[in-house]
């Protein structure tokens, strides 16, 4: 009766194991999210008010691009494959094919001119950093080494 009557006593130690491992990954998750450096926040979140003021009327404020129209820029291979023309094209614009994702876009863009290279750096590490991109800072001086070469 007695043995019986333990087997019935519940063992909090798994329970206890589940919040620790919760508890963990809240901290793993809080302390990842913030462990962004200023700059980087900066950065993100001028682009993404940049990307939707210039950007999202073709590509979508979800990045998802408009059907055969305008290439998607969520889990865009093109975009990280081809960062420096990325780079160029949000100034200078681009004609001709592109393929991205496996899908042909024969669409002009046209550029902005009007945008800085610092802008054009924010709204690279918006895009670099959003819909399952994680490519980190993409700073104004790397872009202004690209910038200097673009072919337009």
């Amino acid at each position: 009766m007695e043995n019986s009557q333990q087997a019935i006593v519940h063992n909090p130690l798994p329970k206890i194991r589940y919040a620790v491992v919760g508890l963990s990954l809240i901290v793993l998750v809080v302390f990842s999210c913030s462990s962004k450096d200023p700059k980087f926040q900066q950065y993100y979140a001028q682009g993404q008010v940049l990307y939707e003021k210039n950007c999202s009327n073709c590509h979508q404020k979800n990045g998802q691009g408009l059907g055969r129209v305008y290439p998607p820029l969520a889990s865009n291979e093109y975009f990280e494959k081809n960062l420096n023309a990325s780079l160029c094209q949000m100034k200078y614009g681009t004609q001709g094919e592109i393929v991205v994702n496996g899908i042909k876009y024969n669409k002009a863009m046209p550029g902005i001119p009007s945008l800085t290279e610092l802008e054009i750096a924010e709204i690279a590490t918006y895009i670099g950093n959003s819909w399952g991109h994680n490519m980190g800072l993409i700073d104004v001086l790397q872009t202004s080494k690209v910038m200097s070469n673009c072919t337009h």
